[in-house]
């Protein structure tokens, strides 16, 4: 019976993780949020709570906050502008505010109405389920940045790969639950990125810089790897049954 609870809390939070992703993104979008702002914030939430949040909830809440007593969709949209709010205040000089989140909060989250105070507690909630560990330096948009801006520097064609479309794929992969798990190794998935971006936005007939072994030189990783990554994330993102 145990294992069964278990098996069925795991099968519900899928639909959730993806609501609450995309809620994420188009609240960040909202909010007009850097990209580092955004991507520190994913990278807390779905990297970091949602699978601290699944345990908790089979170790049966020990934080005992009523904000992780049932996970519904409002709760979960909380917790992702809370990933927001903490993001902001690490990266911004003038952090978004709290009225802000919770304007947005009044306007998108349909099941709820939060108060600040509920905002706050959720910040607290948010910090204990992480163990009040935030650092974000390990973010795999960091390291799409640096390669991006180093692959312009010495590749012509560089000016033809798209750093939007790097970001688009990146969403993309967020919001898919097997694809999240990439990002569990986030510098190799970078330069994997880049070169799905390459090979989207770069004409085929323009394909003369040796994108493969330049990627190997700058991270040393094995080019087949980087090609059995690029291969996964491309099926994801032409993916018709996403």
């Amino acid at each position: 019976m145990e294992v069964s609870r278990q098996t069925d809390s795991s099968n519900e939070m899928k639909p959730l993780r993806k609501k609450s992703v995309e809620f994420l993104i188009r609240s960040s979008h909202q909010l007009r949020a850097s990209p580092i702002v955004k991507y520190s914030a994913l990278s807390l939430f779905a990297d970091r709570f949602l699978p601290s949040l699944t345990t908790l909830i089979k170790m049966r809440n020990k934080i005992g906050s009523w904000l992780l007593r049932s996970m519904e969709e409002s709760n979960l949209q909380l917790f992702s502008l809370i990933s927001i709010w903490i993001s902001s205040k690490i990266h911004d000089s003038r952090a978004l505010s709290v009225k802000c989140l919770k304007s947005l909060g009044d306007e998108f989250i349909k099941d709820q109405h939060f108060t600040i105070r509920d905002f706050v507690e959720a910040e607290v909630v948010f910090l204990q389920v992480l163990n009040f560990e935030i650092g974000i330096s390990n973010v795999a948009f960091i390291f799409l940045e640096e390669f991006f801006i180093q692959f312009k520097g010495v590749a012509k064609v560089g000016g033809l790969v798209s750093f939007e479309a790097c970001m688009d794929v990146m969403d993309l992969l967020y919001e898919k639950e097997e694809t999240s798990l990439l990002f569990s190794a986030p510098r190799s998935l970078a330069a994997s990125i880049l070169v799905a971006s390459y090979v989207v936005t770069v004409p085929k007939q323009q394909w003369e810089f040796p994108v493969l072994p330049w990627v190997k030189f700058v991270t040393s990783y094995k080019e087949e790897d980087i090609v059995e990554k690029v291969k996964d994330i491309l099926t994801h993102v032409f993916d018709p049954h996403s």
